[in-house]
């Protein structure tokens, strides 16, 4: 199975709160977050991962080739200055369109093993043909604009909300899809969709089959004190 990390933001709100380094570079329990995620996704069979950069990261640039060069993981990157996470996603979908994959953004922190239970189910899934995606939601809700997944009792997804009176799951930003979710994206690109909650929105309204998967929590590092959150998290 393939792994992709959307690495392109601009990490602007943690520049202004004095962290110098880009976001793929911030060390959470002294280790970068790309290198975190690579670690993970390799432990976790891994056949190639990919990755998107924007072209002002020139250290995370560097980063990356260096990891290419030594040879021990599957990489393959892009360079790229992108309007959305979503544009992100289709820049790396030319990689993605023959099997499986999970793909997450750089500053995505959950606990290891719950991923890796996370992946057995979603690759048990993929492999009975029974879903198109096994979307990663939790209950924990510490983000400024939560998007509310919807569910049955099955736990398959029946909508994607900006707004809900009684939430129960928001999206963890971890979405295990199916090569069947690209013409779907491709779609949103020709529309001139923006931003990964509208793709989300498409692939219910285009009759894709989505579960949701329940993690404790997730974490988003996207202000400095997020770090020490962090940190607490995984040692907890």
């Amino acid at each position: 199975m393939k792994y992709a990390i959307i690495a392109a933001g601009e990490g602007s709100r943690l520049a202004q709160e004095g962290i110098d380094s880009p976001k793929p570079l911030v060390k959470v329990g002294g280790e970068h977050l790309i290198d975190r995620l690579i670690r993970v996704f390799m432990q976790n069979g891994a056949t190639e991962v990919v990755a998107i950069c924007n072209e002002q990261m020139t250290e995370v640039q560097q980063h990356l080739h260096k990891i290419q060069e030594e040879g021990q993981v599957p990489l393959k990157f892009i360079v790229k200055s992108t309007p959305s996470s979503m544009h992100s996603m289709w820049e790396l979908s030319r990689w993605l369109d023959d099997e499986p994959f999970v793909l997450t953004t750089v500053d995505t922190i959950f606990r290891e093993g719950e991923f890796a239970a996370y992946v057995q189910r979603f690759q048990s899934l993929a492999g009975q043909g029974s879903a198109d995606g096994l979307m990663g939601v939790t209950d924990y809700i510490d983000d400024e604009k939560p998007l509310y997944v919807a569910t049955d009792e099955d736990l398959q997804i029946t909508g994607f909300l900006d707004q809900c009176e009684q939430p129960k799951y928001i999206s963890g930003g971890i979405y295990g899809l199916t090569p069947s979710s690209i013409p779907v994206l491709n779609r949103c690109i020709e529309r001139g969709e923006s931003r990964m909650r509208n793709f989300q929105r498409a692939l219910v309204t285009d009759g894709l089959r989505l579960r949701a998967y329940p993690f404790s929590k997730v974490l988003d590092i996207d202000h400095a004190s997020d770090i020490r959150k962090a940190e607490e998290f995984l040692k907890g």
